[in-house]
C-alpha cells in the first residue's frame, strides 16, 4: 500500500458506546496499525438535539481501557483540526453552494406539511414517495422556479434545504473491499437533503467533506451506511475528489443469530453490551459494562476481532500484536455475526491464566473485605492454586475462602458421601500423623498420611474426602496438602477436630 493510510472512527455522542460501535473502532484500528497508518477519532454531534452530556468522553475513555487509543483527535495530534463536528460546521455552507454552483445541488423550499401530503397520497395509492427525478420538476424547488423566484424566496428567509440532484438513467460501479462489485440503478435513488437553512449540515454532506479535509484513504464502517454508499461515491465526483475505498462491516448479531444485537437482548440474558458501566445523566439508569463485570480488556478484544473476521486459521487466541499482523479487510465476512456471551467468557478465562498473580491478589484484595489484613503475597500464592477455575477475580471468593477462614458449613450431600462408620478414627489418626510431621512441609505431610493409608489397607477415599470436607466444607479444591500446607498445622488440626465434633 503506497499512500499513507488514514483511518477514521467518526461515533455521535449520543450515549455510551455499543459493542458493534467498539468493534467497528477496532477494526479500523488493526488495518491501520497493519499498514503504519493513523487511527482518528472524530466526533460527529452535528445533531445537538440528541446530544448526552459525558458521552464523548465515554467513547475516548472506552477507547483507551480496551487497548486501542486514537493516534489524531481531540487534543492530540490535532493537524486537521477541529475534530468535534459542531466545531466544524462554519466550514460546510461552502460545500454546499459548490455543488449548486455546479448544478450538482439544488434549493428546495417545500414545507414539511407538502411533503408528508405527498407521502401519504402515495401510500393510499400502494406506492413509496420518493424525491428525486421523476418528480422533482413538479414541486418547490430552484429547477422548477426561475432564478428570480429562488432568490426572492432566499431574500425573505423562506426555509430551505439544499439536495444532492441524483442522476438519471446511470448504473454506479461501486466497489466495497468485503462486498466486491456492487451496481447501483440511479433511478432507485431519492435526493437526499445535505444542508438546511438552519446553518447545519446532515450527515451525508459533512462527513463526505470531513473525510476529504482530513485526508481519510479507508471508510470502515457499519453495514447499515451501505445505503449510503452511492450517495457518498457520487458527493466525491461531484466534487471532484479521490474516492477513499470503502469497507461495510457486517452487523453483530443477537445470540439467536436473528436481528441486530441491542441493549435489550443484555439487559434480557444478562450480558453488557457496553465496555464500560454507563449511568445516564437524565434518567439516571445504570447500564452494565465489560470493564466492571471483570472482563479483562485483552479479552474483549480478542473476542470482537472474531465477530466477523476470521484469520484463516484455527488460531483463536491473540494478542493486540498478533492481531495486528494477522489482520486483512478481505477476510472479514459478508454476512451478519452472531454474538455468543459464552464465547466471550471462554476468552476471558483463557487470559485469567494470562495475568499475573500479584495483579490479581491486589485485585482480589481491592474487592473483599475479609482479606483487608491479609498480606498480599499470601494472597497470590493462594489464586495461583484456584485460578484455573476461574473466569472473572469475583469468582476468588467462592473458590479460596477457606484459605482465609475456617468453614462455618458443611456440604450436607458431601457429609453423607465422606463420613462414615469408622471415619472420626481415621481422622483422629490423621491428626495424631500432622502432629508429628516435624517440618510441615506438603512431602511430608504426603509421605506421613499417604504411607499410613497404604500401608494400612485403607482406601484412599476413606481417609481424603472426610479429610477434605474437613478443611474446605465440601468436596472441592486444590490438592489437599497444599491447603492444609497453607493454613498452617494448628488451623489444619482445629479444622479436623472441628469437624469430627460435628459430623
Amino acid at each position: 500500500m503506497t499512500k499513507n493510510v488514514r483511518v477514521r472512527f467518526a461515533p455521535s455522542p449520543t450515549g455510551p458506546l455499543h459493542i458493534g460501535g467498539v468493534r467497528t473502532a477496532l477494526f479500523n484500528y488493526l488495518f491501520a496499525k497493519k499498514h503504519n497508518g493513523t487511527f482518528i477519532l472524530r466526533i460527529e454531534d452535528t445533531d445537538q438535539n440528541r446530544y448526552v452530556e459525558g458521552a464523548e468522553q465515554y467513547i475516548i475513555d472506552a477507547l483507551n481501557w480496551c487497548g486501542i487509543p486514537f493516534d489524531e483527535g481531540i487534543n492530540k495530534n490535532e493537524k486537521f483540526g477541529p475534530y468535534r463536528q459542531s466545531e466544524r460546521k462554519h466550514l460546510y455552507k461552502k460545500y454546499a453552494d459548490e455543488l449548486i454552483a455546479s448544478g450538482n445541488a439544488y434549493y428546495a423550499f417545500d414545507t414539511a406539511e407538502t411533503l408528508d401530503f405527498h407521502r401519504t397520497d402515495h401510500e393510499a395509492k400502494g406506492k413509496t414517495f420518493i424525491y428525486n427525478w421523476h418528480n422533482r420538476l413538479k414541486l418547490n424547488n430552484s429547477l422548477s422556479l426561475s432564478a428570480e423566484e429562488v432568490q426572492a424566496k432566499l431574500d425573505a428567509g423562506d426555509e430551505y434545504v439544499i439536495r444532492f440532484k441524483s442522476p438519471q438513467d446511470e448504473t454506479l460501479h461501486l466497489t466495497d473491499i468485503i462486498r466486491g462489485d456492487i451496481k447501483i440503478d440511479t433511478n432507485i435513488l431519492d435526493d437526499k437533503v445535505l444542508f438546511k437553512s438552519d446553518g447545519m449540515p446532515t450527515y451525508h454532506l459533512a462527513n463526505i467533506v470531513d473525510d476529504h479535509l482530513m485526508e481519510i484513504t479507508h471508510v470502515i464502517r457499519g453495514e447499515e451506511w451501505l445505503p449510503s454508499l452511492a450517495l457518498h461515491y457520487q458527493l466525491y465526483k461531484a466534487f471532484g475528489w479521490e474516492t477513499p475505498e470503502f469497507a461495510h462491516l457486517p452487523l453483530i448479531l443477537k445470540p439467536t443469530g436473528k436481528g441486530k444485537l441491542s441493549k435489550r437482548d443484555g439487559d434480557k440474558l444478562g450480558f453488557p453490551v457496553f465496555p464500560l458501566l454507563w449511568k445516564d445523566p437524565i434518567t439516571n439508569e445504570v447500564s452494565r459494562g465489560y470493564k466492571e463485570d471483570g472482563y479483562f480488556p485483552e479479552a474483549m478484544v480478542n473476542f470482537l476481532a472474531f465477530l466477523g473476521w476470521n484469520p484463516g486459521t484455527e488460531q483463536e487466541l491473540f494478542s493486540l500484536d498478533e492481531l495486528i499482523n494477522a489482520f486483512e479487510l478481505e477476510r472479514v465476512n459478508k454476512s451478519g455475526a452472531r454474538f455468543d456471551p459464552d464465547k466471550i467468557k471462554w476468552f476471558n478465562h483463557h487470559y485469567m491464566q494470562e495475568q499475573h498473580n500479584d495483579e490479581l491478589a491486589e485485585a482480589f484484595k481491592n474487592i473483599q473485605p475479609e482479606l483487608a489484613t491479609i498480606d498480599v503475597n499470601y494472597i497470590s500464592i493462594v489464586v495461583g492454586m484456584i485460578k484455573e477455575r476461574a473466569t472473572f477475580i469475583s469468582d476468588f471468593w467462592a473458590l479460596s475462602s477457606y484459605f482465609f477462614q475456617a468453614p462455618e458449613t458443611y456440604d450436607e450431600k458431601a457429609s453423607k458421601k465422606a463420613f462414615k462408620e469408622g471415619t472420626k478414627e481415621l481422622l483422629t489418626t490423621v491428626i495424631t500423623l500432622i502432629n508429628t510431621t516435624e517440618d510441615f512441609s506438603v512431602e511430608s505431610l504426603q509421605t506421613a498420611i499417604k504411607g499410613w493409608i497404604t500401608s494400612n489397607n485403607i482406601g484412599f477415599g476413606q481417609v481424603m474426602m472426610p479429610l477434605r470436607l474437613a478443611l474446605v466444607g465440601e468436596l472441592q479444591g486444590p490438592d489437599v496438602f497444599d491447603i492444609m500446607f497453607m493454613i498452617g498445622k494448628v488451623e489444619s488440626v482445629k479444622r479436623i477436630e472441628k469437624a469430627v465434633s460435628i459430623l
